[in-house]
């Protein structure tokens, strides 16, 4: 998986500077733009998608504390009340 995450974009930058310096052409800083511009959005797409990710893991707790508490009458992180004996 961080093959798929990171890989691409380290190999893009890296082949964006080997463009660069190998290329004698006037494409060169076209293809070195290419290349890094292609590596900068993987990384964004990666960071932007794992931040919306975390929100859904984030409601599944919020469901589970709220089904806790139908349960129990407290909080997951709170100590439960005391219990009052009969008189």
């Amino acid at each position: 998986m961080w093959t798929i995450r990171y890989g691409i974009a380290l190999v893009l930058f890296i082949a964006g500077w080997v463009i660069l310096l190998v290329v004698n052409s006037h494409l060169r800083w076209d293809g070195w733009a290419m290349c890094m511009g292609a590596a900068g959005s993987i990384v964004l797409l990666n960071v932007l998608f794992r931040y919306g990710a975390k929100g859904d893991q984030e409601r599944a707790q919020e469901d589970s504390a709220r089904e806790f508490f139908s349960i129990h009458g407290h909080w997951p992180d709170e100590e439960p009340p005391p219990t009052r004996g009969r008189r």
